[in-house]
């Protein structure tokens, strides 16, 4: 299955140069031009399941975010951000003509100036050392991990770190890890981690369901819906994912064909989580949330309890 999935990611634009920076900020400006929205279509439902979590353990869960990349999918879980915002925060000449050390002690007052409003703590694996650097000194990320588990081991200190993990995420790293990496994080806990999976249609499931299967976890996908990553960057992207697509018996008519790329939310876990909260039952997908409205009126916790404010 690997083989397949390095086959499938060769009709992928690659976008290795933009992770090897010391700050986010060719990042966001070129994820940003293809309209790379999944950390803010996943946000509301990855809060959902941690509801689900935090309401079954009554406790706050540490969140392994694998290809974690700068942290934004903590940022954007964590603060009251969005990815569309962010970009626009780099993409001002001011931003874009200070140097990466005056950037990083920059967002790390920006972040802690922001109220933390996330269900969980973060730590992250990712390829990239100064992705991890950056998301670290920032204070997105407690801790990080560098390591490619496709073709390494998790190193002692690595394995201490995974080993607490309530849950695993990922939002597009599937197809470039597959069930070698998960399986060695799973090694590593001490319990049965929820996995969430934001998963390329165009990227097979069945073998790392499977390695979830041996481990004692069930996998749903939740039906009715799909998740918008980004744009095609070129014409042979597009053409390439709707064969890859054909291939494997998926129809892309309306959903890839219109130009984007579309991913399933999967939600791994022991079989008696899934039958006591399905998945269908924890998750409401409500199209339009992070678009931009005019202002709503809102509830907010003050000392004497809800109060309603007017939100711009």
């Amino acid at each position: 299955m690997q083989t397949h999935f390095s086959r499938i990611n060769q009709s992928k634009a690659v976008f290795d140069d933009i992770y090897a920076l010391d700050d986010p900020r060719a990042y966001f400006s070129v994820l940003g031009d293809l309209d790379y929205m999944i950390p803010d279509v996943a946000e509301p439902v990855v809060r959902q399941i941690l509801a689900a979590k935090v309401s079954e353990t009554g406790v706050t869960p540490t969140v392994l975010d694998v290809g974690c990349s700068y942290g934004i999918n903590a940022a954007v879980h964590r603060f009251p951000l969005t990815f569309g915002g962010l970009r626009h925060r780099y993409a001002r000449r001011e931003m874009r003509a200070i140097g990466s050390e005056t950037l990083v002690r920059l967002d790390r007052n920006f972040y802690a100036a922001w109220p933390d409003v996330g269900l969980a703590r973060f730590i992250g694996l990712d390829v990239s050392a100064p992705a991890i650097r950056y998301a670290t000194g920032v204070g997105l990320l407690e801790q990080g991990i560098v390591a490619d588990l496709e073709t390494e081991a998790l190193s002692t200190d690595s394995a201490h770190l995974v080993r607490s993990a309530d849950v695993i995420m990922s939002t597009g790293c599937i197809g470039y890890v597959t069930e070698k990496t998960f399986s060695k994080i799973l090694d590593a806990t001490e319990k049965r981690p929820w996995i969430i999976s934001f998963v390329l249609r165009m990227f097979p499931f069945e073998s790392l369901a499977a390695t979830f299967a041996k481990r004692g976890l069930v996998t749903e996908r939740l039906a009715g819906a799909t998740f918008i990553q980004r744009r095609f960057r070129d014409a042979e992207e597009f053409e390439s994912c709707l064969a890859s697509l054909a291939a494997l018996g998926i129809d892309a008519t309306g959903l890839e064909s219109e130009g984007l790329f579309h991913a399933d939310l999967m939600l791994s876990r022991p079989e008696a989580d899934a039958r006591a909260a399905p998945l269908e039952d924890i998750v409401t997908v409500a199209s339009g949330r992070g678009r931009p409205i005019g202002p709503r009126y809102v509830h907010v916790e003050g000392d004497d309890g809800l109060q309603v404010a007017l939100e711009p």
